[in-house]
């Protein structure tokens, strides 16, 4: 296994936009990435298995709801300290933030915002340790862009304390081994609610999904309720409607649209360095022109894309940043780390497809990272109505 030698670029020093806590959480989590995922992630990409003897370090860094108040196990950490860990994760592979940003964002969230004090109490304390590891449960296997139209749903069970939910989800994180999915299924009415289904449920059911080329390092599957009784106190009481599995979301683009500078960072660094040591022709390829050309505009999309994330960051501290902000932001960093992907490949020439180099697994996948959570065409059109006021869903 070759060292990981990664440097981070700062081409316009911006960690003097940080404080030194920023720093040092970030710091922390690149650190752990070095020691505990780079030795091993190839390998699990290879294999096609999620590696999870490393939850306990994901938890160790504050990758598990690092928003989330201390008195429920979060690290009670700012927003931006949140995309830094994302940022750190995604260098290492996108499956692993993937990982973390359901954790975080789909599941501790929602019940963290929309759940009672018995929700938080009984399960965000264990979900922030890793003791539990938690799905979303919003795609369905006809419903993707068009989330309102789903058919899971929950109907009385006339006994006076349960629900009887079914359907099913498909594309889901995390749920082959998940402990507690956060579900979204409409009631009787049509109403659209969140509903904490655990494992053990008679009639729930996780498949795994299998043959990805991109992913690979992470859990993938499904959800399947058949008759499934849900006690109605595992509903969450704090916002029903679309727009609250739509709040989550914007939580986890957020922590995409900075975790996509990670991938994109790991291939810039591989690439210059690769450019650097690589011989033709008498002298190292970096002295050519086109791989100078292609190296200065990765760092000038890495840099764009890093004052985008932080100036995010900062408006959503602040509770100011929209919807559309967070779309503009995701779709933007997600294009700019695939197409450095692609162009780092080229520089590498045909060591650049191997699995001793990180590029080709990034470029795998952020071929997912740029569809899930929003498609690249859905936040296209999320911005244009933002600025013409037309919608063009309809």
């Amino acid at each position: 296994m070759k060292p990981d030698l990664f440097e981070a670029p700062d081409y316009y020093n911006l960690d003097e936009l940080l404080t030194e806590e920023h720093k040092m959480i970030r710091d922390a989590a690149r650190s752990w990435v070095k020691r505990d995922v780079s030795p091993i992630i190839e390998q699990a990409a290879q294999d096609a298995k999620f590696p999870e003897s490393i939850i306990p370090g994901l938890a160790s860094i504050g990758a598990f709801g690092p928003y989330i108040p201390e008195e429920y196990g979060g690290a009670g950490l700012d927003q931006i300290s949140y995309g830094l860990i994302m940022q750190e994760i995604e260098r290492g592979d996108s499956g692993v933030r993937s990982t973390a940003s359901v954790q975080s964002s789909l599941v501790m969230y929602p019940i963290w915002k929309y759940g009672s004090e018995e929700h938080r109490k009984k399960f965000l304390p264990k979900l922030a340790s890793g003791e539990f590891m938690g799905s979303f449960g919003l795609t369905e296997p006809d419903h993707g862009s068009n989330p309102g139209g789903m058919t899971t749903n929950f109907k009385d069970a006339g006994d006076g304390e349960n629900i009887i939910l079914n359907g099913a989800k498909l594309w889901i994180s995390n749920s082959p081994f998940c402990d507690v999915a956060v579900v979204w299924a409409k009631n009787e009415e049509g109403r659209i609610h969140g509903v904490i289904v655990e494992r053990g449920m008679e009639g729930f059911s996780t498949p795994e999904t299998h043959n990805k080329w991109s992913l690979r390092a992470s859990a993938t599957g499904e959800l399947i309720f058949q008759d499934v009784k849900v006690p109605k106190s595992n509903i969450l009481p704090g916002r029903s409607g679309l727009g609250a599995p739509l709040s989550c979301l914007d939580s986890a683009r957020f922590g995409i649209a900075w975790g996509a500078i990670g991938a994109a960072m790991d291939c810039y660094d591989t690439a210059l360095r690769y450019a650097k040591e690589r011989i033709q022709f008498g002298k190292p390829i970096a002295a050519f022109q086109l791989q100078q050309k292609k190296l200065a505009e990765m760092i000038t999309e890495i840099t764009k894309a890093q004052l985008l994330a932080w100036r995010l960051g900062v408006l959503r501290e602040e509770g100011k940043a929209t919807s559309a902000q967070i779309s503009m932001a995701k779709r933007n960093n997600v294009e700019m780390a695939v197409k450095i992907a692609r162009e780092a490949r080229q520089i590498l020439g045909g060591m650049g497809i191997t699995g001793e180099y990180s590029i080709m697994r990034h470029m795998m996948n952020l071929e997912s990272v740029i569809t899930y959570e929003g498609t690249h065409d859905i936040h296209l059109l999320i911005t244009g109505l933002d600025i013409t006021g037309e919608n063009a869903f309809k």
